[in-house]
């Protein structure tokens, strides 16, 4: 990474405001039903503590539309980390104001405090300068370790570097070196998979990609798109016929590159786009018409991972079948265990995609696996990111 990071500046001592993504998801009875993004700060936090640095942490939770919403407080998230560090963490009433500056006042060396909603400001999302200034007001040196909204021009991740030294995170240094190195530097062969619905969300990431990899992998409800392109009947699947035209030019792209362009052979399609429908596994030449196609077929399995085991470096983004429906996660579960066991760099995006690894309990087995959606995405696009950009660069 070639941006200063928490530890090239001195911290002892000093009102360290750091932000952090802890917009994690919660479970039905309001517990906590993914703590992934918390745990992938603690390095940094840690290495705060263990510097003597008076810790602020900042983070927004959820979309309240600048207006305060309880549901939306940081209180449940605070008391985790007070559970993991084994100190009691403190949540300012406000993350800006004089109570939120006297809290400040009060931290000690190695203490940590957290301040509330960000986003129950407008003034948040708006990257207003006297927002992102009253911030700059509490702290000394910046540090932002949310790589999940890097992507994001905001007062806590962009403003603030107006007016404080402003360094990358250890958990944000992980996630630009692991994803800028399998981008740039890879050990070959290089496969990626791209899934999910839509391939107008990944036309970028397609297109960036095609210039990098020797292998490219299109699953999931985006390959009904190519498929169409190849004249193929996908009966009921949704088909961005907008994008067929485009579909058939990234294929042919891919071909005079020389890379090798893979798609579903078979597939698990259902008389309707619900978990408990009617299924079977047909060619893709068999599709009947007013059926889904849900998932990936066991010779499409087999066809990828027969790929996958050559490869050296993998950068998986998207699911290959519908997979919140567990009777068509199968695809899903068979490349996510394969690629748990290989001598590979596996290097997971954001989104669906990481959820489908943490549910199957393999986040560890992985070589990276983002804390980002759609900052991964940006970044696999390879398109500008505000939040790293205004971090300052390191000496030469």
């Amino acid at each position: 990474m070639d941006k200063k990071t928490v530890r090239d500046v001195d911290v002892t001592g000093k009102r360290v405001l750091v932000r952090v993504d802890f917009n994690v998801p919660f479970d039905q009875n309001g517990g906590i039903a993914d703590d992934t993004r918390v745990r992938a700060v603690l390095p940094t936090i840690g290495y705060l503590i263990d510097n003597k640095a008076r810790v602020i942490l900042c983070s927004h939770l959820g979309r309240p539309d600048g207006k305060v919403v309880e549901e939306l407080r940081l209180k449940p998230v605070a008391e985790l980390l007070s559970q993991v560090l084994g100190s009691r963490i403190e949540v300012a009433s406000d993350c800006v104001g004089p109570h939120v500056e006297e809290a400040v006042s009060k931290l000690k060396k190695g203490g940590v405090l957290m301040l509330e909603n960000l986003r129950f400001h407008p003034e948040e999302e708006e990257n207003d300068p006297k927002f992102a200034w009253a911030l700059a007001q509490l702290a000394d040196i910046h540090v932002n370790d949310a790589f999940g909204v890097a992507h994001r021009k905001h007062a806590s991740n962009v403003g603030v570097a107006e007016y404080l030294i402003s360094v990358a995170g250890l958990s944000m240094e992980k996630e630009v070196d692991m994803i800028g190195k399998a981008l740039e530097d890879p050990a070959r062969p290089f496969t990626a998979i791209i899934g999910g619905a839509k391939i107008s969300d990944k036309i970028g990431v397609i297109e960036n990609i095609l210039n990098k990899v020797d292998s490219l992998i299109i699953a999931g409800g985006m390959s009904s798109t190519f498929l169409k392109a190849l004249k193929y009947d996908v009966g009921g699947s949704t088909v961005e016929t907008n994008k067929v035209s485009l579909a058939q030019r990234l294929m042919e792209k891919a071909a005079a590159q020389g890379v090798h362009f893979l798609l579903p052979t078979d597939v698990v399609v259902a008389d309707k786009f619900e978990g408990g429908a009617k299924s079977k596994t047909v060619q893709i030449t068999e599709v009947p018409a007013t059926w889904y196609v849900m998932d990936i077929g066991p010779q499409s399995t087999a066809l990828f991972e027969a790929k996958l085991r050559k490869s050296k470096t993998i950068v998986w983004n998207g699911p290959v079948g519908v997979f919140e429906f567990p009777r068509f996660a199968n695809g899903t579960k068979a490349i996510a265990h394969l690629l748990a066991g290989l001598d590979a760099t596996t290097v997971i995006g954001g989104g669906s995609t990481a959820e489908a690894v943490h549910e199957l309990g393999l986040v560890d087995k992985m070589t990276h696996v983002s804390t980002g959606g759609g900052a991964s995405l940006r970044f696999l696009e390879g398109q500008p990111m505000p939040g790293i950009e205004v971090l300052q660069d390191k000496e030469r």
